[in-house]
């Protein structure tokens, strides 16, 4: 074992202190940028429909993440139930779109420490929420019991990058690796597809949070990131991400040094059928179009996939909740550097 994660040396005392400023957030809850402010301690519902406990649909050693996440032991991944965004093409709305039944999966931050401690146990690299957004609160207790439990593993927070800045300043420190999503490169389109007005503008100033806490090195250990930040976009028909926007923000204001995550792996999903406009997978144009504005704006770090993707990356959350990626190695395929 390497170097600690940065939670480890954080004091008890440090630790209690941002875990009672989360909990009033929690008290008018401006977890994420929606700002719906109700009193999700007192069971009261916000866009999520989550109360203040985690909702964990499944957990598993997933081995379809960034080759350097996955390595050759798997992530391992906590697969939150419910969204902060509603996305017309979401490939976890099984999970991620239907609370009533997630509900059903509430569990507590005890609960959710152990799980950590479990998937560690099988020997992961990681210990990879996904979807953490609108359980940041419960998660940052968890992660505080998991590592008196004797976690050690970096912790990844991978979300849809609609994240409130005060509860990233909160995870400064404790989170190593951020895999945010960067989704669109205007509003217009994250109001059309995700139902969020201002997803662009949000998600500038939550990736440059992360950015700013971890910076644009990768730091391995034994060929895995233990540190740092992987920007994940998805390429959309049609030139709905406008991906131009996205580069050129991090190129311009950010840093041409960081590494993308550039996925062909776009479906149909959820639905996406009923809209003309996303209702296909991406076309080569359409994809070479992208990786050359990459080249375009200096972007030379990270992976691409290959357009086959598509078939690979689909998860059935009604088949096998421990499994419902089939256990594919190489479920994503990628291909390192540009």
């Amino acid at each position: 074992m390497g170097a600690s994660p940065s939670y480890k040396k954080i004091s008890q005392e440090d630790f209690a202190k941002r875990i009672r400023r989360a909990d009033e957030i929690l008290k008018s809850c401006t977890s994420c940028p929606r700002d719906c402010r109700v009193d999700r301690a007192n069971g009261e519902l916000g866009t999520c429909q989550s109360g203040d406990k985690p909702i964990v649909s499944s957990y598993t050693l997933h081995f379809g993440e960034e080759p350097v996440l996955s390595g050759t032991n798997g992530a391992g991944n906590i697969f939150f139930g419910n969204c902060n965004l509603r996305c017309d093409y979401c490939q976890n709305f099984e999970i991620s779109q239907h609370p009533s039944a997630e509900n059903l999966n509430e569990i507590s931050v005890e609960r959710l420490s152990d799980i950590m401690i479990e998937l560690q146990s099988k020997g992961c690299h990681n210990i990879g929420l996904v979807s953490p957004t609108h359980f940041a609160v419960p998660i940052l207790k968890s992660i505080q019991l998991a590592s008196a439990k004797g976690l050690n593993l970096p912790i990844i927070y991978n979300t849809n990058g609609y994240d409130s800045i005060e509860m990233l300043k909160l995870y400064g420190d404790v989170i190593d690796i951020y895999l945010p999503d960067f989704k669109y490169g205007n509003n217009d389109y994250g109001r059309r597809y995700s139902k969020v007005s201002n997803y662009f503008d949000k998600c500038k100033f939550a990736i440059k949070e992360m950015y700013e806490q971890v910076g644009s090195e990768l730091i391995y250990e034994n060929g895995v990131v233990v540190r740092g930040l992987i920007i994940r976009h998805l390429v959309l028909p049609n030139g709905l991400a406008e991906s131009e926007e996205i580069f050129k923000f991090i190129s311009r204001e950010l840093d041409n040094k960081i590494h993308l995550s550039v996925m062909a792996q776009y479906y149909p999903a959820n639905r996406a059928s009923k809209n003309i406009l996303v209702n296909r997978i991406i076309t080569e144009t359409e994809y070479v179009r992208v990786l050359e504005l990459l080249e375009m704006y200096g972007l030379e770090n990270g992976w691409v996939q290959e357009m086959e993707s598509t078939d690979f990356y689909r998860p059935d959350f009604n088949k096998d909740r421990s499994d419902p990626f089939g256990n594919k190695k190489l479920v994503k395929i990628s291909i390192p550097n540009f």
